[in-house]
């Protein structure tokens, strides 16, 4: 499904729900940077990354949507503007990364392995900042954009995003 014109670009986010101060400022950075660009940021809604990330998108006068795995919208964090309660508990990993017209992923536990998998098995971009790496039969798997810092990270997944609704966007190999 493309964007249509005019519509806003979504960029899901997605990480671990515990982190660390440094953690918390790269997500909180790729948030802000996202508002800045324009773009909507979707994320799980709850904490750790996916509050730094809604906390820099809200900082910079951007929008949040929170997709949330339980009926609560009042669990969401301060930052979510959109809470979307599902229900359906880590199942809603499926609907954050199809949300997104591309994926930034920062750090990450299990649940953020999922998301992943699951956005690059539906050929959703993924751009990984300080996040899983996989191999596939000894071999790093290059699926996964690698982004030098929150900005960058930014950049490359609007730029798939983009890519992704426009191929003649795409850039050179």
């Amino acid at each position: 499904m493309e964007n249509r014109p005019g519509q806003p670009l979504i960029i899901a986010v997605i990480g671990g729900n515990s982190t660390t101060p440094e953690v918390d400022d790269l997500a909180e950075r790729v948030g802000a940077e996202l508002a800045r660009k324009g773009a909507i940021v979707a994320c799980g809604g709850l904490s750790g990354v996916m509050e730094a990330v809604c906390r820099g998108a809200k900082a910079a006068g951007g929008t949040t949507i929170g997709i949330l795995p339980g009926s609560n919208p009042r669990d969401a964090n301060p930052w979510v503007d959109i809470p979307i309660c599902t229900g359906m508990g880590y199942a809603r990993n499926v609907i954050v990364v199809h949300t997104g017209r591309a994926v930034i992923a920062v750090d990450g536990a299990y649940g953020t392995m999922s998301e992943i998998g699951h956005a690059l098995g539906s050929s959703i971009p993924v751009v990984g900042l300080d996040t899983w790496t996989f191999s596939r039969n000894g071999e790093v798997d290059g699926k996964i954009i690698i982004a030098r810092d929150p900005a960058n990270a930014v950049e490359l997944a609007i730029d798939a995003a983009r890519s992704r609704d426009n191929p003649s966007h795409a850039q050179g190999p």
